[in-house]
């Protein structure tokens, strides 16, 4: 009985226990050395603009007057800093047809384009029929935040945004409060929106092989979902600790019915 118990015991502390492999980001491979410094290559590509996106568009001139009718904030002045809350009311937001609609200017059509590229079309439309090369023009384009969804084995699931021009998925991560200790490192689903469709991707981010894969920078509107791993359905614990109390309980409960059993 007692080798039935330690055997029964020591199988469920293998099985349930999460090993340091599950837990720690971008583990080199065993064929890289310790010591050895690599660089990985980025393979982040230019983000071209998708409906309902909502872009920041700033305009700058020496005839400031001039500037005020491009813009579409209350205050009139696209010059003024622009809080991250009220860019969504303030910014351009990209239409079912690829268009924004700028004051003056009317639709300007961004959809498959590049921030820089709606950049250079705004400049050029403006030199073109407002402004001449004396007025020194400076436009600048911005997405207003990466935002994307989190859920699933995170600290704080929920839509998040990060306020920066790319962002990786690890920064994603980290600004949702990190994956849980049951959380699945080694299959993070990404689903990716395209103007075909979504796709849907999975990255081991316990590989340093992540940092080349397409999906380790982040996109606006990515979905991204952490799976739980096994040991949580199991219920056995997450810790060796949380793993012996919970099965030493379960050996006293079945050692107890089996006592009152026989003396029935």
């Amino acid at each position: 009985m007692k080798k039935i118990v330690f055997l029964a015991l020591f199988t469920a502390l293998l099985t349930s226990c999460i090993s340091t492999k599950d837990l720690t980001y971008l583990q080199p491979n065993a064929a890289s050395k310790s010591d050895s410094i690599k660089v990985a290559q980025e393979v982040s590509k230019p983000y071209r603009i998708q409906t309902n996106d909502i872009l920041s568009v700033n305009i700058k001139a020496l005839d400031q007057k001039l500037v005020e009718m491009f813009s579409t904030s209350s205050a009139g002045s696209v010059q003024t800093q622009q809080s991250p809350q009220t860019l969504f009311f303030n910014g351009y937001t990209v239409d079912d047809h690829g268009n924004i609609r700028v004051p003056i200017l009317g639709e300007v059509n961004v959809l498959g384009f590049t921030a820089d590229e709606v950049r250079q079309k705004i400049e050029k439309k403006l030199l073109e029929e407002y402004f001449r090369k004396e007025a020194n023009i400076f436009v600048t384009v911005k997405l207003a935040g990466l935002r994307y969804t989190i859920n699933g084995e995170i600290g704080s699931p929920g839509a998040g945004v990060l306020y920066q021009d790319r962002a990786t998925i690890m920064e994603a991560i980290a600004n949702s409060g990190d994956i849980t200790t049951t959380g699945n490192r080694k299959e993070v689903q990404i689903i990716r929106k395209f103007p075909h469709g979504f796709e849907t991707y999975s990255i081991d981010l316990t590989n340093e092989n992540a940092l080349s894969s397409p999906y380790f920078y982040i996109q606006p509107n990515d979905y991204i979902i952490i799976k739980p791993l096994k040991q949580k359905t199991w219920g056995t614990g997450v810790t060796g600790v949380q793993s012996v109390a919970t099965i030493m309980t379960a050996i006293s409960l079945i050692t107890t019915l089996l006592v009152l059993s026989k003396t029935l």
